[in-house]
Protein backbone atom coordinates (compact mmCIF):
# COMPACT_ATOMS: atom_id res chain seq x y z
CA UNK A 1 0.00 0.00 0.00
CA UNK A 2 1.31 3.39 -1.18
CA UNK A 3 0.02 6.57 -1.80
CA UNK A 4 -1.94 9.51 0.38
CA UNK A 5 -4.15 7.30 3.30
CA UNK A 6 -6.05 10.54 4.72
CA UNK A 7 -8.55 10.19 7.71
CA UNK A 8 -11.30 13.28 7.72
CA UNK A 9 -12.13 14.07 11.39
CA UNK A 10 -15.04 16.49 12.43
CA UNK A 11 -18.59 16.85 14.09
CA UNK A 12 -21.84 15.80 12.70
CA UNK A 13 -22.31 19.21 10.17
CA UNK A 14 -18.69 20.25 9.50
CA UNK A 15 -19.04 19.16 6.21
CA UNK A 16 -16.83 15.88 6.44
CA UNK A 17 -19.28 14.27 3.88
CA UNK A 18 -19.05 16.92 0.84
CA UNK A 19 -15.12 17.41 1.49
CA UNK A 20 -14.87 13.42 1.17
CA UNK A 21 -16.02 13.63 -2.06
CA UNK A 22 -14.02 16.58 -2.80
CA UNK A 23 -10.58 15.47 -2.10
CA UNK A 24 -11.31 12.10 -3.24
CA UNK A 25 -11.14 13.18 -7.07
CA UNK A 26 -8.16 15.86 -6.12
CA UNK A 27 -6.27 13.12 -4.47
CA UNK A 28 -7.80 10.39 -6.75
CA UNK A 29 -8.35 7.93 -4.09
CA UNK A 30 -11.58 6.09 -3.42
CA UNK A 31 -13.90 8.02 -0.12
CA UNK A 32 -14.33 5.46 2.52
CA UNK A 33 -17.25 5.89 4.58
CA UNK A 34 -18.47 3.68 7.29
CA UNK A 35 -22.27 5.38 7.33
CA UNK A 36 -22.29 4.66 3.50
CA UNK A 37 -21.13 1.50 3.47
CA UNK A 38 -23.56 0.47 6.25
CA UNK A 39 -26.42 2.61 4.65
CA UNK A 40 -25.33 0.87 1.35
CA UNK A 41 -25.89 -2.73 2.85
CA UNK A 42 -29.22 -1.63 4.77
CA UNK A 43 -30.59 -1.03 1.56
CA UNK A 44 -29.43 -3.82 -0.03
CA UNK A 45 -30.72 -5.71 2.47
CA UNK A 46 -27.86 -7.45 2.53
CA UNK A 47 -26.94 -9.83 5.56
CA UNK A 48 -24.52 -7.03 7.04
CA UNK A 49 -27.51 -4.90 6.59
CA UNK A 50 -30.13 -6.45 8.17
CA UNK A 51 -27.45 -6.95 11.12
CA UNK A 52 -26.72 -3.05 10.86
CA UNK A 53 -30.44 -2.13 10.76
CA UNK A 54 -31.73 -3.51 13.87
CA UNK A 55 -28.74 -2.41 15.70
CA UNK A 56 -29.38 1.51 14.95
CA UNK A 57 -33.05 0.79 14.86
CA UNK A 58 -32.29 0.22 18.46
CA UNK A 59 -30.55 3.65 18.81
CA UNK A 60 -27.30 1.87 19.29
CA UNK A 61 -23.70 2.49 17.53
CA UNK A 62 -22.47 -0.73 15.57
CA UNK A 63 -20.39 -2.26 17.37
CA UNK A 64 -16.78 -2.22 16.71
CA UNK A 65 -15.68 -5.74 15.90
CA UNK A 66 -18.78 -5.22 12.80
CA UNK A 67 -17.32 -1.92 11.90
CA UNK A 68 -13.56 -2.91 12.05
CA UNK A 69 -14.74 -6.07 9.77
CA UNK A 70 -16.27 -4.00 7.78
CA UNK A 71 -13.08 -1.56 7.51
CA UNK A 72 -10.59 -3.89 7.04
CA UNK A 73 -12.56 -5.63 3.84
CA UNK A 74 -13.01 -2.09 1.85
CA UNK A 75 -9.17 -1.50 2.65
CA UNK A 76 -7.99 -4.96 1.08
CA UNK A 77 -9.60 -4.19 -2.35
CA UNK A 78 -7.04 -2.87 -4.96
CA UNK A 79 -8.62 0.81 -5.20
CA UNK A 80 -7.71 1.13 -1.65
CA UNK A 81 -3.73 0.11 -2.26
CA UNK A 82 -2.85 3.23 -4.08
CA UNK A 83 -4.21 5.33 -1.12
CA UNK A 84 -7.51 6.50 0.47
CA UNK A 85 -9.47 8.69 2.43
CA UNK A 86 -11.69 7.40 5.71
CA UNK A 87 -14.56 9.57 7.16
CA UNK A 88 -16.47 7.74 10.08
CA UNK A 89 -13.69 6.07 10.92
CA UNK A 90 -12.28 5.07 13.65
CA UNK A 91 -14.47 6.78 16.23
CA UNK A 92 -13.13 5.05 19.16
CA UNK A 93 -9.67 5.04 20.91
CA UNK A 94 -9.90 1.48 20.34
CA UNK A 95 -10.58 1.49 16.47
CA UNK A 96 -7.70 3.86 16.39
CA UNK A 97 -5.83 0.58 17.80
CA UNK A 98 -7.61 -1.69 15.34
CA UNK A 99 -6.57 0.65 12.47
CA UNK A 100 -3.30 1.10 13.12
CA UNK A 101 -3.32 -3.30 13.48
CA UNK A 102 -4.62 -3.30 9.55
CA UNK A 103 -2.27 -1.05 8.07
CA UNK A 104 0.79 -2.15 9.98
CA UNK A 105 -0.24 -5.27 8.51
CA UNK A 106 0.16 -3.39 4.81
CA UNK A 107 3.58 -2.20 5.92
CA UNK A 108 1.94 1.25 6.11
CA UNK A 109 0.35 3.98 8.24
CA UNK A 110 -2.15 7.41 7.84
CA UNK A 111 -0.51 9.90 6.07
CA UNK A 112 -2.13 12.89 7.59
CA UNK A 113 -5.31 13.41 9.87
CA UNK A 114 -7.72 16.54 9.00
CA UNK A 115 -9.75 18.13 11.76
CA UNK A 116 -12.30 19.83 10.27
CA UNK A 117 -13.90 22.54 13.65
CA UNK A 118 -17.29 24.03 13.08
CA UNK A 119 -18.95 26.40 15.59
CA UNK A 120 -21.33 24.24 17.59
CA UNK A 121 -24.23 26.57 17.09
CA UNK A 122 -23.87 27.01 13.26
CA UNK A 123 -23.66 22.79 12.50
CA UNK A 124 -26.87 22.62 15.02
CA UNK A 125 -28.31 24.60 12.59
CA UNK A 126 -26.86 23.35 9.57
CA UNK A 127 -28.06 19.60 11.11
CA UNK A 128 -31.31 21.22 11.29
CA UNK A 129 -31.32 22.86 7.86
CA UNK A 130 -30.42 19.33 6.43
CA UNK A 131 -33.08 17.28 8.54
CA UNK A 132 -35.80 19.36 6.84
CA UNK A 133 -34.52 19.29 4.04
CA UNK A 134 -34.15 15.47 3.57
CA UNK A 135 -37.28 14.59 5.97
CA UNK A 136 -34.80 13.48 8.89
CA UNK A 137 -37.70 13.68 11.55
CA UNK A 138 -35.38 12.39 14.19
CA UNK A 139 -32.98 15.18 14.03
CA UNK A 140 -34.29 17.25 16.43
CA UNK A 141 -32.22 19.88 18.04
CA UNK A 142 -32.23 17.73 21.27
CA UNK A 143 -30.64 14.94 19.50
CA UNK A 144 -28.37 16.66 17.46
CA UNK A 145 -26.59 18.40 20.17
CA UNK A 146 -26.37 15.17 22.31
CA UNK A 147 -24.94 13.57 18.86
CA UNK A 148 -22.05 16.67 19.10
CA UNK A 149 -21.67 15.85 23.07
CA UNK A 150 -20.75 12.45 22.37
CA UNK A 151 -18.65 13.26 19.76
CA UNK A 152 -16.50 15.65 21.93
CA UNK A 153 -16.45 12.83 24.51
CA UNK A 154 -15.38 10.05 22.15
CA UNK A 155 -13.78 11.89 19.59
CA UNK A 156 -11.38 14.50 21.78
CA UNK A 157 -8.98 11.07 22.92
CA UNK A 158 -8.26 10.39 19.38
CA UNK A 159 -7.22 13.83 18.18
CA UNK A 160 -4.95 14.31 20.97
CA UNK A 161 -3.40 10.92 20.11
CA UNK A 162 -2.78 11.52 16.38
CA UNK A 163 -1.45 15.00 16.98
CA UNK A 164 0.83 12.93 20.05
CA UNK A 165 2.56 11.34 16.66
CA UNK A 166 2.13 14.75 14.73
CA UNK A 167 -0.41 14.17 11.85
CA UNK A 168 -3.03 16.24 12.51
CA UNK A 169 -3.62 19.50 10.67
CA UNK A 170 -6.68 21.91 11.94
CA UNK A 171 -9.05 23.26 9.21
CA UNK A 172 -11.94 26.14 10.02
CA UNK A 173 -14.79 23.97 8.08
CA UNK A 174 -16.95 27.66 8.11
CA UNK A 175 -17.62 29.13 5.05
CA UNK A 176 -18.40 28.59 1.62
CA UNK A 177 -17.88 24.48 0.54
CA UNK A 178 -14.50 25.48 -2.10
CA UNK A 179 -13.02 27.68 0.29
CA UNK A 180 -12.61 24.97 3.15
CA UNK A 181 -11.50 22.91 0.31
CA UNK A 182 -8.69 25.15 -0.45
CA UNK A 183 -7.55 25.65 3.45
CA UNK A 184 -7.80 21.42 3.36
CA UNK A 185 -5.59 21.29 0.11
CA UNK A 186 -3.19 24.23 1.70
CA UNK A 187 -2.76 22.14 4.68
CA UNK A 188 -2.01 18.86 3.14
CA UNK A 189 0.87 20.64 1.11
CA UNK A 190 2.33 21.81 4.23
CA UNK A 191 2.64 17.84 5.19
CA UNK A 192 4.38 17.32 1.84
CA UNK A 193 1.11 16.10 0.28
CA UNK A 194 0.11 17.99 -3.61
CA UNK A 195 -2.52 16.75 -5.31
CA UNK A 196 -1.21 14.32 -8.51
CA UNK A 197 -1.64 16.05 -11.77
CA UNK A 198 -4.82 16.10 -13.89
Amino acid sequence: MSGTRLLLIGPPGAGKGTQAVILASTYKIPAISTGDIFRSNVANETELGLQVKAIMAAGEYVPDSLTNAVVESRLSESDAKAGFLLDGYPRTTDQVHELDRMLTAHGTALSVVVLITADTDEVVSRLLNRAGVEGRADDTETVIRHRLALYEEQTAPLIALYAARNWVVTVDGLGAVDDVTSRIVSALATKGIAAPAA
